[in-house]
């Protein structure tokens, strides 16, 4: 497979990648952290994989039902056709709770003719670090490991079990179901109730789509990323994943391989953000119950990224007997960039907290413990804005003065001043307009680069960086003050390589970068709607959003020169700029050239 061509499906509790071939290649059970009970994708050989294998003479399609995360693969020679619809739980019960068990279902769907099929059933537990030996019971298939841990995996199946674990072929003469679970059921399953559990969820999807705005421009792929961002979060504590996978390289064969299933405050609360544009207000409570917890003592500094439970220690450990994504190894668990520090999670943090009260602000419990959030944000900022830090991109070098933090430790006092006025505090006020006034002429200053006619990286730097362009987003400087265009077209000039963005190009702690952080591409298409270059900020959208998979889904990376997707899959950070960018370019009602592009 020579891209990310997988299909993600979940219930936000876990999630699997489903390859347009039907083969699960990735899933931890029971829930996102968790180790691996298949990985082929981190490891061809011995990574374990559960799919399906057909003659040549089938076409595989694959798609999903509009408004769902539920996937359908498609196997047909023209006369033998068959369906997999492949999803995890995930519905309302009546008690108000979530039914989101740890498994999956593959409901196999007759069509037409004598389809036959093999099953591939490879579980490999643990991360495949020992053996997983599998066993047909009476009522199910169970695999386990004890060598290096316990663990174990259970199959349902209204199929011959041990014709499914030999690999045998099956004939498809009616509908069946698979279901893999982390537990044992207590009642074995059946296919009617698989197909309950598929209507079910179906309906949750759909009811949740409803709830989301529609768009007259670029809906689909709109609304493909907004369930995937909630397919990101985790509903047990609130927190939001950066992606569902581990050590996917930025590059092929290069060692930029990082465990991303993991919250990042700065990620998750800028999901947040754009998620409650979009409606989503529970999303928004739950992720602020889950900041509310961290901080139980006022003067405890936030870290920049938590376990998905609140876990503050993530230690990064490396896998040595998997061989890694298109081997490119070291695959990682943990990351240890929980111990950076990075001054702009506070601007962040703080500008969503200003969002939510905006947006929800009669609905929104706990106003005391965000109060004293906030002013302990300034506090901190207060503080430690005049000291570097290790920046946005998580440089393991030596700490900068980085644009992109000052800026967003202005950003954490100018959105405090704002909750301060909405909440009726203003005793702190004028210390607070001072401190503002004081950082953004420091950035004014510093930031800016004579030669470079641009807004660089960092002070005493002439390094671009696509984060600056967020400058204006932030509200740090308008969109057509003259500074902040240049700064755009620098950008636009020295980063931009065929249409996709470098992060910067000065050399970091593994060399040159030589793929493009999708983000960025978009962070800089929305640099040029708002300056005004509204043609070529659609052409430059159009183009980006060809190299999504098959699916409207994007990873971290594109390559420059192939434009497969690289890096952790599916990811937050990609599709929350992609649904930003979607949302402004809807907006374009008066150039009538624009507007032919788009139609």
């Amino acid at each position: 497979m020579d891209n990310l061509d997988y299909g993600v499906i979940g219930n936000c509790r876990s999630a699997a990648l489903v390859s347009k071939t039907g083969s699960i290649d990735w899933c931890c059970l029971p829930q996102f952290d968790s180790p691996s009970i298949f990985g082929k994708l981190l490891d061809e050989n011995i990574g374990g994989s559960f799919g399906f294998k057909v003659d040549d003479s089938y076409e595989i399609t694959q798609q999903y039902i509009d408004n769902t995360v539920v996937l359908v693969t498609k196997f047909s020679n023209g006369l033998d056709v068959f369906e997999v619809w492949d999803f995890m739980p995930r519905y309302y019960k009546e008690n108000g709770a979530y039914h989101a068990p740890p498994e999956f279902i593959r409901y196999i769907k007759y069509i037409s003719g004598k389809p036959y099929v093999k099953v591939i059933y490879d579980p490999k537990l643990e991360y495949a670090k020992g053996e997983t030996n599998t066993y047909v019971k009476n009522d199910f298939i169970v695999s386990l490991t004890n060598n290096v841990a316990y663990d174990t995996l259970f199959l349902y199946t209204d199929m011959s079990k041990d014709e499914v674990v030999n690999g045998e072929a099956l004939e498809i003469k009616s509908d069946h179901f698979f279901l893999v679970g982390y537990h044992e059921k207590l009642f074995a399953p059946n296919l009617k109730m698989a197909f309950l559990e598929y209507e079910r969820t179906k309906v949750y999807w759909l009811n949740w789509m409803e709830r989301t705005p529609s768009y007259n421009r670029y809906n689909d792929y709109i609304a493909r990323s907004a369930m995937t961002l909630k397919l990101l979060s985790y509903d047990k504590t609130g927190a939001i994943l950066a992606a569902i996978t581990t050590s996917l390289p930025e590059t092929i064969g290069e060692v930029r391989n990082w465990d991303y299933r993991f919250c990042w405050i700065r990620d998750a609360s800028m999901v947040i953000k754009v998620m409650s544009k979009l409606g989503h207000k529970n999303m928004a409570k739950r992720y602020l119950k889950f900041i509310i917890n961290l901080i139980p003592d006022k003067e405890e500094k936030l870290q920049i990224m938590y376990g998905i439970n609140g876990e503050k220690k993530l230690t990064e450990e490396f896998l040595e007997h998997l061989s890694g994504y298109r081997n490119s190894s070291p695959v990682r668990i943990g990351n240890a960039a929980y111990k950076q520090k990075q001054n702009d999670i506070y601007g962040i943090l703080m500008d969503m907290i200003h969002q939510l009260l905006l947006h929800f602000n009669n609905d929104i419990e706990d106003g005391e413990a965000l109060w004293n959030i906030t002013k302990g944000i300034v506090w901190v900022v207060n503080r430690h804005w005049q000291e570097p830090d290790k920046g946005i991109w998580e440089f393991r070098s030596e700490d900068q003065h980085f644009t992109f933090s000052k800026v967003l430790c202005w950003t954490a006092v100018d959105k405090a001043i704002k909750v301060a006025i909405l909440l009726g505090k203003t005793s702190k006020l004028a210390r607070w307009q001072l401190l503002e006034e004081a950082i953004r002429e420091d950035i004014m200053v510093n930031a800016w680069s004579d030669k470079a006619q641009a807004f660089t990286q960092a002070y005493d730097s002439e390094d671009l960086d696509a984060s600056v362009l967020l400058m204006e987003s932030y509200g740090f400087i308008d969109a057509k003050h003259p500074k902040y265009v240049s700064t755009v077209k620098a950008i636009g000039r020295e980063l931009s390589n065929d249409g996709l963005l470098y992060r910067y190009k000065n050399q970091d702690d593994f060399g040159l970068p030589s793929s493009s952080f999708t983000i960025c591409t978009f962070w800089y298409i929305n640099s040029l709607y708002k300056i005004g270059e509204e043609e070529s900020a659609v052409k430059q959208f159009n183009k980006l959003l060809s190299y999504s998979n098959h699916l409207g889904l994007f990873s971290e990376d594109l390559d420059f020169v192939t434009k497969r997707l690289l890096g952790n899959f599916p990811q937050a950070y990609s599709h929350l700029a992609l649904i930003e960018t979607a949302i402004n370019l809807s907006k374009i009602t008066k150039n009538e050239k624009v507007k032919d592009i788009l139609s």
